[in-house]
């Protein structure tokens, strides 16, 4: 992943009229409704709220993970909104590192072979694969883990392996759920030392959902949902 020499100000995310809701029999449960958001190329942007405010959906839109009722997500040019969840598996694979809350690491795999997943739906070679996962882990300082097993890894490190995994392909945006959220106060400084880094120096956009007023302090800027309304 290179540095870049400049960093972008434009929109790489526009997020219009977005609402999100559920049946439970007939009754509708209305998540959020008429969300716009814009998301700059480059920016670190944390997203707080209370557990049920509606965050983590519309992470997980943003993410293609899950399809809203209404309106638009335009991620460069394309409305996510409108794929059909074989589009939005093929889009994510190139577009999307997602940075998980308790890891997600398969036991079986080295960090090694976790990093090189998302590598996997690509088309590259196993030589080249195998340079992208030493060049991600030794971004996020674990060059010396790369064969050890995530149960031989503390939960700061293995945290760092689910960032070197999120990074491995150079996606477009890096979403994170929660990312310090199972973590010591030291880990977490580490893991937020990273994501400014990706930030700052390699002008990644990162968009962390967060309950920690101190991890989201890190951010470069901070937005509040609750009871599904967004505020600055």
């Amino acid at each position: 992943m290179s540095s870049p020499t400049s960093v972008a100000t434009d929109t790489l995310v526009e997020i219009r009229g977005l609402s999100k809701s559920y049946w439970r029999g007939s009754e509708e449960i209305r998540v959020f409704a008429d969300i716009d958001l814009d998301i700059h190329r480059g920016e670190f942007l944390a997203l707080m709220g209370p557990s049920g405010s509606g965050k983590s959906t519309l992470l997980n839109i943003v993410a293609g993970l899950d399809h809203p009722t209404s309106g638009s997500v335009v991620v460069e040019g394309q409305d996510i909104a409108r794929m059909s969840s074989r589009q939005l598996a093929t889009w994510r694979s190139t577009h999307v590192g997602f940075i998980f809350q308790f890891y997600n690491l398969l036991p079986v795999l080295t960090a090694a072979q976790n990093v090189e997943l998302p590598l996997l739906l690509t088309h590259l070679g196993k030589k080249e694969r195998r340079e992208h996962v030493l060049a991600a882990l030794d971004l996020v300082g674990l060059s010396d883990r790369a064969e050890h097993f995530p149960g031989q890894l503390s939960g700061g490190q293995q945290q760092r392996v689910g960032i070197a995994r999120a990074v491995v392909s150079d996606p477009t945006i890096i979403l994170g759920d929660e990312p310090t959220g199972d973590l010591d106060a030291t880990s977490g400084s580490e893991v937020l030392d990273l994501l400014e880094r990706l930030s700052g120096e390699f002008g990644k956009t990162i968009l962390m959902v967060t309950h920690d007023p101190n991890a989201a302090a890190r951010a470069k800027a901070t937005m509040h949902m609750d009871k599904g309304v967004l505020t600055r």
